[in-house]
């Protein structure tokens, strides 16, 4: 049973941004931050299965993959890594790479990667805000520079870079041409509407991801069965007992919670495990309707993999 505000763990990147705002005002002097990665307030429970994060761009990051769970345990690694992306902003002219053009040999492939010419190969797509991707493991892909986005993954950092223009950081050939789709992505579903008040932008195996506009002054309660995640976008109001704004993030699992919406509306996206999205998780509640602040609900017995988190900012590969 949990319902609390998420703390964010900030990790360097040389693709970094030294400006966090307006989405966070998280103290980091002035080194380049490329993701917060938001985690439980309660460092003793359970790691969720699910990673939710926010990636900030002013240089291109790698070309890279992500392997599917099959291969990642066959490493010793507890799963693989699919993820999907919301973008939050997007500079002129902003790009992401999902997938390759062409269908290819890996021999191609291989050739590609040792004379740089992956950067062409790659599928790149001009992005803007709002724009949603889904990313399944063994999709070759990149994001550009210029862009705010919210991530959403298994939680798993496994992933095998094959370009990285130049930053002298190890690349991971042999292991991504042994998972990479030698091919374009698959053709995306198109988000499906649940309610006037939601809609599914991404359903899959692994996590569902919706996008949510309450209205002003609104109420509702959450059944939140399942671990899930909730990210403000715009407006605001109090979810529980925590006050909320943009960019707060809160996890809730096992549990119902009441949300009072401000009078600017809120908007944001929710995140849980998939595959389908959960029709009883948001309820709208009448003006007379009176409810508990929180109330228990049954856990699913399934737990997610463990994963390794941080509490001060750290440079990682």
């Amino acid at each position: 049973m949990a319902a609390e505000q998420a703390s964010a763990q900030l990790v360097c990147k040389p693709w970094g941004s030294t400006n966090l705002r307006p989405w966070s005002n998280v103290e980091h002097d002035g080194v380049p931050i490329g993701e917060l990665w938001f985690q439980r307030t309660d460092k003793n429970a359970p790691d969720p299965a699910l990673l939710l994060k926010l990636l900030f761009t002013t240089q291109p990051l790698s070309i890279q993959v992500h392997p599917n769970d099959a291969f990642a345990q066959s490493i010793g690694l507890a799963n693989g890594k699919t993820e999907a992306w919301y973008i939050l902003s997007a500079a002129p002219h902003a790009e992401v790479a999902i997938g390759l053009k062409r269908l290819i040999a890996s021999t191609e492939l291989r050739a590609a990667i040792a004379d740089g010419s992956i950067v062409d190969m790659v599928q790149w797509r001009p992005v803007q805000r709002g724009d949603v991707y889904s990313v399944s493991a063994g999709t070759v892909h990149a994001i550009g520079a210029g862009i705010v986005l919210v991530e959403i993954q298994q939680r798993s950092d496994a992933t095998f870079r094959i370009f990285d223009y130049e930053r002298q950081r190890d690349l991971h050939v042999e292991n991504a041409l042994a998972v990479a789709d030698l091919g374009p992505a698959e053709e995306q579903s198109p988000p499906e509407e649940l309610s006037d008040s939601r809609i599914a932008l991404i359903a899959s195996r692994y996590f569902v991801l919706e996008k949510i506009s309450l209205p002003p002054g609104s109420r509702w309660a959450l059944h939140a069965r399942r671990e899930t995640w909730m990210l403000v976008l715009e407006g605001g109001g109090r979810i529980g007992i925590t006050d909320v704004s943009m960019g707060d993030v809160m996890f809730v699992e096992a549990e119902r919670v009441d949300i009072q919406v401000g009078p600017d509306g809120l908007d944001g996206l929710l995140a849980y495990p998939g595959p389908d999205p959960d029709l009883g998780l948001l309820e709208e509640l009448s003006s007379t309707t009176t409810v508990a602040t929180s109330g228990a609900l049954q856990a699913p017995a399934e737990q997610g993999p463990p994963g390794d988190v941080h509490k001060q900012p750290e440079v990682q590969a």
